[in-house]
């Protein structure tokens, strides 16, 4: 290793750097003669794709080189060779308007081994392929010590050893270390690599980054702005005077230009006060006869404040049988539907509601989001199946009248954030509300959840509203960490899951009998 460093530079590569790049590659392919890069090879990757050949140099010296292409990765085959993919040595294979970045070559000088080097000509080399908005990186990676197993290993077998620290090889080994992942043993990939038996590994790194060009006029959104309202139980007139107040708070998230405003479960209880000489069960079937009005108003409301609105839940009738439902307006004018699949004791018991049987993610101009209502908050397979489907953000309207069931849904809201690598957003109701029946009293204090990662707050807690006040919360969450948590986070819980050892599906949904 070099004594003295006066100077690291990382430098596009030039035509006059390449006396002392074929003297690096006659030195790093000792075992491979006549392998470097002839000048007329260099000047053609310097012409067609300047930014993808870079060098590190030393005190002006060159230390070490990345060279790579770029290409339109479905025209390849999974097998392909290094003579294919680099168009029989012309680069000819190089596009502009491909997907994927593919690496040539990398090496660093033996006397420069052990600085971290290649680490910094990898990310040099990820940070273009975001800055490109390419896929990713791949290449194929020598196995230079294989020959030494490959009468008692198979290739794969040999992989699985290294990646295991079972057998050490250099080049592997480092590739892994940088969050490449083996995709696919490569027969016959380099001729003349004996070390490696011509083997190679087609090596992969994916970016999070990536988007895929829209022919749509949209931007797609990596910070999501969300309006939570902590909503006041208090009595109305009608259902005109309860939507007024709904339109206010819609109206106050929207000035800040949040994306979302979640209302919390049963946010129309007030209205079953003219109901109260009725039974709890007869009553509230009576202010599910509202639900049709509210879905509709709040749809207008959508489109008029240019907000998706996630309407926390309502009672709705469907084939005489009650569910707790709510509805995601979009600010295009589309609805979803969304319904409570675990009912309460209570709710069963003095309502008569039913648990509904659908469970599913909603594609919004914003993100991937699911809605899961208060007590299903407390079963962990809901979440962890909507994050199989991609979910970034979770809403969970609620409903609790005690500190003992407000902090279940705060706990187990906050556990869902950090399993499934996602935002949580959970809005309540405070006040009282003493002419409803089963509806006395609130406890609520709405918040936002984050994964526990450095790049998130320590505890885990975006933002908070001040307990059993009536009030909006406004956060903004960044999409983009989730993906890089995702990938290289201090621990990945989505990717570490023992899929061998068990699995969690779906199952058909039944159907209600009607007896």
């Amino acid at each position: 290793m070099i004594e003295k460093i006066e100077n690291i530079e990382l430098a596009f590569l030039t035509i006059n750097d390449y006396q002392e790049l074929k003297e690096a590659m006659i030195e790093a392919y000792v075992h491979m003669p006549n392998s470097y890069w002839k000048e007329s090879h260099i000047e053609a990757l310097i012409a067609k794709f300047p930014e993808g050949q870079v060098v590190i140099k030393i005190n002006d010296q060159l230390a070490g080189c990345a060279l790579s292409i770029i290409v339109d990765y479905d025209k390849f085959d999974d097998h392909h060779t290094y003579k294919e993919i680099t168009g029989n040595y012309t680069f000819n294979t190089h596009h502009p308007k491909g997907d994927v970045l593919y690496g040539i070559d990398v090496f660093i000088k033996s006397e420069y081994r052990g600085l971290r080097l290649g680490r910094r000509l990898y990310d040099y080399r990820k940070e273009l392929s975001e800055k490109l908005n390419l896929r990713g990186i791949a290449f194929g990676g020598r196995i230079p010590n294989y020959h030494k197993f490959s009468d008692t290993l198979s290739p794969k077998e040999y992989i699985e050893k290294v990646r295991r620290k079972e057998i050490h090889d250099p080049v592997l080994n480092f590739q892994i270390s940088n969050d490449f992942h083996p995709s696919k043993v490569l027969k016959g990939y380099l001729e003349g690599d004996e070390a490696s038996n011509e083997y190679a590994v087609l090596l992969e790194w994916d970016n999070v980054y990536y988007e895929k060009k829209s022919t749509k006029a949209a931007i797609k959104k990596k910070v999501v702005r969300l309006g939570l309202i902590q909503w006041q139980m208090r009595l109305y007139k009608n259902l005109v005077e309860l939507m007024q107040q709904a339109e206010y708070f819609v109206d106050a998230v929207s000035a800040y230009r949040s994306d979302f405003a979640l209302f919390p479960e049963f946010f129309n209880a007030p209205l079953m006060a003219d109901n109260n000489h009725l039974s709890e069960s007869e009553a509230i079937r009576e202010l599910a006869r509202h639900t049709p009005e509210i879905v509709k108003k709040f749809t207008e409301l959508a489109i008029s404040y240019n907000i998706n609105i996630i309407t926390g839940s309502m009672p709705e009738l469907k084939d005489d049988l009650l569910y707790n439902v709510g509805y995601l307006c979009k600010r295009d004018g589309s609805t979803e539907r969304y319904e409570k699949l675990h009912v309460t004791p209570d709710e069963a018991k003095v309502w008569g509601l039913q648990g509904g049987n659908e469970l599913r993610t909603f594609d919004t101009d914003s993100g991937k989001i699911g809605v899961l209502i208060c007590y299903d908050s407390e079963f962990p397979e809901l979440s962890r199946l909507l994050a199989d489907e991609g979910m970034d953000i979770l809403f969970i309207p609620f409903l609790t009248d005690t500190q003992n069931g407000y902090s279940r849904v705060r706990h187990c809201a906050q556990a869902r954030a950090i399993e499934n690598e996602c935002y949580v957003a959970i809005a309540g109701s405070v006040g009282n509300l003493p002419k409803v029946h089963n509806m006395d009293i609130q406890f609520a204090q709405s918040m936002v959840f984050t994964p526990c990662d450095f790049s998130f707050p320590v505890n885990g807690i975006k933002a908070e509203a001040t307990t059993n006040t009536e009030m909006i919360l406004i956060a903004d969450v960044d999409i983009d960490l989730l993906r890089e948590l995702n990938q290289f986070g201090s621990v990945r819980n989505l990717k570490d899951r023992r899929t061998d050892i068990f699995e969690l599906k779906k199952v058909a949904a039944r159907k209600n009998n009607k007896s």
